[in-house]
């Protein structure tokens, strides 16, 4: 007979959790309380009703160990990260895998980059809470390093060509070997089998063959060039970020790792799933042309009188009818028509060019209308939303994401230091394995594409 689903009104008397953990300066002073024994002293009766494996499971959680009393609420925090514990080999390069990482490390896990080698070096922007040693894998003993890191490891991820983290002796066949528990990440663009495997690519080429980038820019011109926030970052790192999460929660039940093939086309393929069956619709007939990609005049940007812009999204009737209002020009058009477009459109470019921006910006303050500010990158930091979010402790520093109700996470600290001996030290290798699988001379030096890139002229 199937168990009864946990009553959970039953504890309602005992206490109750806040949504959201509340920041320590809000949280107000009381005294300490102990949740678990107040929730163990129901556990007894109610095992017998069939629900020892929720109490087991609550009372060997740590994070259910210390709470704030508020009144009669209890804030409930856990001091550890939610990857504490969890080791990340990197062995990626450039932008893709290094922000994925950085995510992991914002998360709580450590993270130790493993440089040395011809390849260019990690994007620095992604390189705060990790440690850096420096490996020389042509030599046995820099691969002999590497087979120890990974053996106390959790995560490996690497975004090399197929075939060529065979050849380094850092293949997932090799590396789960000694270590049948790794889960192992190759972060490609192309991914690990199929004719194109082997051939290099950026974002851009990424972004080309999936669709994506023949759906952006004007039916007259020439299709319009994203940054490279699309399939580096979302495609590519967030999708090893996805992949490896997952392969960790399934270790949990098979206590086995596994190869995690994260393609940056099948990410982009991924993102425009919403798009692909619209495409040659009425929705989006061709390039440039369509609902979401700014023809429309109610999802687009407009010009102000500073050379600014304001972007309107006001798709639904009601965000619609507030944005017409609010700009005063009477009864609503039917925006559902496309017969009604180049009126609309003429009308909205004309208005929003007789003010300035930050003007447009306080006539919608407070209107439900979907009409915001296009913010340059340095203007961001100012914005009120983001100020009451972000709290970067050094100059444009993303916030750690996505935030917990229990567990806080931040931005660790950025320490680029060659760590090289500190690391391999601490999984047993001697001064003299040391200096063999680690050069001095070696250690630190950064070759390739810096960012940002320095130009010639």
């Amino acid at each position: 007979m199937r168990k009864p689903a946990f009553p959970f009104n039953t504890i309602q008397p005992v206490c109750e959790l806040k949504p959201m953990v509340q920041p320590e300066s809000q949280q107000v002073q009381g005294s300490a309380l102990r949740v678990v024994p107040r929730i163990a002293s129901l556990a007894s009766p109610m095992r017998r009703r069939g629900h020892d494996r929720f109490f087991d499971s609550i009372l060997g959680m740590p994070a259910f160990t210390t709470a704030q009393r508020r009144g009669d609420v209890l804030t409930v925090s856990n001091p550890l990260k939610p990857l504490d514990g969890i080791r990340v080999i990197d062995m990626t390069r450039l932008a893709p895998g290094p922000y994925g990482t950085m995510l992991l490390a914002d998360l709580g896990a450590e993270v130790i980059v493993v440089g040395g080698g011809r390849a260019g070096p990690p994007v620095s922007s992604f390189s705060r809470g990790k440690r850096f040693i420096t490996l020389d894998l042509k030599t046995d003993e820099g691969r002999l390093a590497l087979f120890r890191l990974c053996e106390s490891a959790d995560v490996f991820i690497e975004g090399f060509r197929p075939g060529v983290a065979d050849r380094l002796g850092a293949g997932y066949a090799a590396l789960s070997a000694s270590n049948p528990r790794l889960i192992y990440c190759s972060l490609t663009g192309y991914g690990q089998s199929g004719p194109r495997a082997q051939e290099a690519g950026h974002d851009i080429n990424y972004l080309g063959y999936t669709g994506v980038l023949g759906s952006l820019g004007p039916h007259d011109g020439p299709p319009q060039v994203p940054l490279n926030a699309i399939a580096d970052m979302a495609g590519g790192g967030m999708l090893a970020v996805i992949g490896i999460l997952a392969a960790l929660q399934e270790r949990h039940r098979t206590g086995l790792g596994q190869h995690v093939d994260a393609a940056m086309i099948d990410g982009c393929m991924s993102l425009i799933a919403m798009h692909f069956p619209a495409w040659q619709t009425a929705a989006m007939p061709r390039r440039g042309d369509g609902w979401l990609v700014g023809t429309a005049p109610n999802y687009r940007c407009y010009e102000c009188a500073d050379g600014g812009y304001m972007a309107v999204g006001s798709l639904e009737p009601q965000f619609f009818k507030a944005m017409w209002q609010t700009l005063e020009l009477g009864d609503p058009p039917d925006a559902m028509s496309r017969s009604t477009w180049p009126a609309i459109e003429r009308t909205l470019e004309a208005t929003f060019r007789s003010l300035p921006r930050d003007a447009w910006v306080a006539r919608f303050e407070g209107v439900d209308a979907c009409v915001t500010p296009v913010l340059a990158p340095d203007e961001v930091w100012q914005d009120r939303q983001i100020r009451s979010r972000v709290h970067p402790q050094h100059p444009q520093e993303v916030p750690a994401i996505p935030r917990f109700s229990r567990s806080r996470v931040a931005p660790a600290p950025v320490d680029l230091d060659d760590q090289s001996v500190e690391v391999l030290s601490s999984i047993g290798l001697t001064p003299r394995d040391i200096e063999a699988a680690s050069p001095p001379s070696q250690r630190g030096k950064q070759d390739g594409l810096s960012w940002p890139p320095r130009f010639t002229d």
